[in-house]
């Protein structure tokens, strides 16, 4: 039985495997450039960043309808039950389907079908972050929010992703307190390739929960200390930052001193379609390469539900969080 965990850092749209990419493409007309999927699959080499997002959102072109979301959300939550997952808050990006003619309701309704039968179904509670997309304006995210506001009683929070270089949070210092005002929850991308400082503004200037990466705080010895002194959880993708460049290999992350550091560290896969393992992968790829101790990959898990948006359960929390800590270590799978 792998290790009880929440994933925190979850793009739907990239648990987008070739297989389902085609079946989908298939049932809506869609003509991919590729031959097959193992012709895609190869495609899945990526320089930085910015090439993955390139082949990211050239794929959505085969989500069109909620039966699309609800089988793309559904397929996630199958793999991450068998992982171990008991928890997901998992990240969508409306503009990107709102640019194709994709309606707001469509992708929330269709994401929607799949995490309200996802307790039941899979064993995993589900919250939805909405993501807007940094290298679009200001008032794109605006807009997006305003789209959003008929079904806010399915999203918890808001993030912001895409290409960090170049778009700081400050950009969206407006939006974020509009949300804020909303009740909603905040967290945003920072850290990856951005600077040290990206973080630091969005913790000022939209005001974040949570840092989603934040690896290159460790470049900041007083950013460090302040994560550390108001607790503020990260949520680090190993796999994805070895793949998007971002570190040059595994051996080389972070991650043991950011622990040491002390450091809320979660363990998450990003975009696990793309970046070559789901969570409970990248757990079993620290362990192995970084050599964490058992109790550090409890630790780990434990982050993970203490950093989750259950404010609203904490009954629900606690009874994961005992989960982790009665876990007993055997010879298998995190």
């Amino acid at each position: 039985m792998p290790l009880p965990k929440a994933e925190l850092h979850l793009h739907i749209e990239g648990t987008l495997e070739p297989e389902l990419a085609f079946m989908l493409a298939a049932r809506n007309g869609v003509e991919l450039p590729y031959a097959d999927s193992e012709a895609l699959r190869e495609a899945y080499q990526f320089e930085d960043l910015q090439s993955f997002l390139n082949l990211y959102y050239e794929l959505m072109a085969v989500l069109r309808t909620e039966r699309d979301f609800d089988d793309l959300a559904d397929a996630y939550l199958s793999r991450a039950a068998a992982q171990g997952v008991r928890h997901a808050e998992i990240f969508f990006d409306p503009q990107a389907h709102l640019a194709r003619g994709v309606d707001m309701g469509t992708v929330v309704e269709g994401l929607w079908r799949a995490l309200g039968r996802s307790a039941e179904n899979h064993g995993i509670s589900t919250r939805l972050i909405m993501c807007f997309l940094r290298d679009e304006s200001a008032e794109s995210a605006m807009a997006t929010l305003e789209a959003a506001k008929p079904y806010l009683d399915r999203i918890t929070g808001v993030g912001l992703d895409s290409a960090e270089v170049g778009n700081p949070p400050v950009k969206f210092r407006e939006v974020y307190e509009a949300a804020a005002a909303l009740g909603l929850r905040r967290v945003a991308h920072a850290g990856e390739e951005g600077p040290p400082a990206y973080i630091t503004e969005a913790l000022d200037l939209l005001g974040v929960e949570r840092v989603d990466h934040g690896l290159r705080c460790m470049e900041d010895p007083e950013l460090v200390a302040r994560l550390v002194r108001e607790r503020i959880p990260l949520t680090l993708c190993p796999l994805s930052n070895v793949r998007l460049r971002a570190v040059d290999a595994l051996a080389e992350h972070p991650l043991p001193a950011m622990i040491e550091a002390g450091l809320l560290c979660t363990v998450n896969s990003d975009d696990p379609a793309y970046f070559g393992g789901y969570v409970a992968d990248n757990y079993h790829a620290v362990r192995d390469t970084l050599g964490l101790s058992r109790e550090q990959m409890r630790e780990l898990a434990r982050n993970s539900f203490l950093a989750s948006f259950l404010e609203d359960d904490e009954e629900l929390r606690a009874r994961y969080l005992a989960e982790v800590d009665a876990y007993e270590f055997g010879t298998g799978p995190a």
